[in-house]
């Protein structure tokens, strides 16, 4: 019966996800290397599968673009008190794709940008309250829903099997 529930589980997180080939609900273009220069605020939230939140966290951001490498210093606060600083190096690869390295991330994260769309897959060994960490997958999805104003929405795995969701708002303070 639980071998049931998590290939149900399974089966239900490939549905629903969207695609970089979704039409476009909006002009706006997103070029994450004009939206993330300079200050940055972001509120969010994971929630697992189950629906229940488990933490919330703010996160401010500060990123610099040299015309091809988009550095960007996160500190995180957590609900729990908890900080943690994560530094991206993002550097374009093309017209529309990205590559990112921060450490805890396992190779190289891949990122394509679409009209408002961004997407950006990698799999990240997160700290955990304990002082762990675990290994987890990510397929991560912006959308700029205006010229100061991202929503970010991540499903996360492991091993295949779906663990929840991330979302994030994050608001532009200047540059």
């Amino acid at each position: 019966m639980r071998l049931m529930a998590i290939l149900m589980l399974v089966l239900l997180s490939a549905c629903g996800r969207p695609s970089l080939g979704d039409a476009a609900l909006s002009r706006n273009q997103l070029n994450i290397e004009d939206f993330f220069v300079g200050h940055t605020v972001a509120h969010g939230q994971f929630q697992d599968v189950f629906g229940t939140v488990r933490e919330r966290f703010r996160v401010e951001i500060n990123g610099t673009w040299d015309g091809r490498v988009l550095t960007l210093i996160e500190d995180f606060v957590y609900s729990d008190g908890r900080e943690e600083q994560r530094i991206w190096t993002l550097t374009k690869t093309g017209d529309q794709t990205w590559e990112g390295m921060a450490p805890g991330v396992q190779g190289v994260a891949k990122g394509e940008e679409r009209g408002d769309a961004f997407n950006w897959t990698y799999i990240i060994d997160l700290p955990l309250a304990e002082g762990d960490t675990m290994r987890v997958a990510f397929d991560d999805w912006m959308w700029l829903l205006s010229e100061d104003r991202l929503l970010n929405r991540a499903y996360m795995s492991r091993f295949g099997v779906p663990l929840g969701e991330v979302l994030i708002t994050f608001e532009k303070h200047g540059t």
